[in-house]
């Protein structure tokens, strides 16, 4: 048991869960779509860091190598930017979209909890060590599903927070927003860099890329969110006198 592989994961599921609750609360005073789905995709965030947690603190254990792999590698990152598409395009272009998430999610659910698992591929795995990976899997086509999701997930996250905060700093208004939306989109693209620097051997790089993800994702959330005082002509020519 190490920092990296159990403190770590676990703190990532911490700040998931309070940000969804923080998320949800806004939800039900706005009653917006794109919020009911962001919250959702950060429990999935946090489920996904707590199983990580788990798995480095007690070892093996189906249920939660299965929870993992559906809610952590697979749904996370497209529900988030499902949210985004509620936000940016229109509803029945959304609409659409969902109802293809949703089918997409179902299916993949079920190959997952029907899946032939062999933990010993964990350990075999020169790509692994302590962490968990997809590797365990022994049924065939269901690891293939995982990129669709995820690069899908990017497309929406990322492009929508990118297009946002261009679209803001364009017409040069609500400066929070440009910030929050920069911040989000560095913070979705932190566990794939994670991600890629684990596949080059280097232990715990995807737990602490989500970690900054989690941290970043939040706090471009506030920040898009809080707007930013200010100074009216007059201050701020006494402020430069």
């Amino acid at each position: 048991m190490t920092v990296i592989n159990t403190l770590i994961p676990f703190l990532s599921a911490i700040i998931s869960f309070i940000f969804a609750f923080v998320i949800f609360k806004r939800y039900y005073a706005k009653r917006r779509p794109h919020l009911l789905l962001w919250g959702l995709g950060m429990v999935f965030y946090g489920i996904g860091g707590f199983c990580e947690g788990y798995f480095g603190a007690f070892g093996w254990n189906p249920l939660i190598f299965r929870m993992w792999y559906l809610f952590g590698a697979i749904l996370v990152a497209a529900w988030l930017g499902q949210g985004t598409v509620y936000l940016l395009a229109k509803r029945r272009i959304a609409n659409i979209l969902m109802l293809i998430l949703g089918i997409a999610s179902a299916y993949a659910a079920i190959r997952i909890f029907s899946a032939e698992l062999d933990p010993s591929l964990l350990t075999t795995s020169v790509h692994t060590g302590s962490e968990l990976s997809g590797h365990a899997i022994v049924t065939s086509g269901i690891r293939s599903l995982t990129p669709f999701f995820n690069i899908y997930g990017v497309v929406t996250l990322v492009g929508g927070a990118v297009y946002s905060a261009w679209i803001f700093y364009r017409k040069r208004v609500l400066l929070h927003r440009v910030i929050g939306n920069i911040l989000i989109a560095v913070g979705a693209l932190a566990p794939a860099f994670g991600g890629a620097f684990s596949r080059f051997g280097i232990s715990g790089a995807l737990y602490i890329g989500e970690l900054i993800g989690a941290t970043l994702i939040f706090i471009g959330f506030w920040r898009a969110t809080t707007p930013m005082e200010e100074k009216s002509p007059q201050a701020a020519g006494e402020a430069v006198g």
